[in-house]
């Protein structure tokens, strides 16, 4: 069940406010906890795995349907 902490829909934000808002969502999430984005900005095809291997976060997976992406991000420190 997703509620508003862990799912972030950044459908219609373009690069960087996807990355941006993500950080802000897993900074209110604790260790190992998951936060799943949703965004359709082609950028964030690129953006997020970086954004992941920059802070250190695991991208546990991701996914596309149509123009939505959809990033399952857990938090790791």
């Amino acid at each position: 069940m997703s509620n508003e902490k862990t799912h972030l829909d950044a459908r219609g934000l373009l690069c960087p406010l996807p990355v941006l808002k993500a950080r802000k969502r897993l900074q209110a999430l604790a260790i190992g906890d998951d936060l799943t984005v949703i965004a359709d900005d082609p950028a964030a095809i690129i953006d997020v795995p970086h954004f992941c291997a920059q802070s250190g976060h695991e991208l546990v997976s991701t996914d596309t349907n149509g123009s939505d992406q959809t990033y399952v991000i857990r938090k790791t420190r």
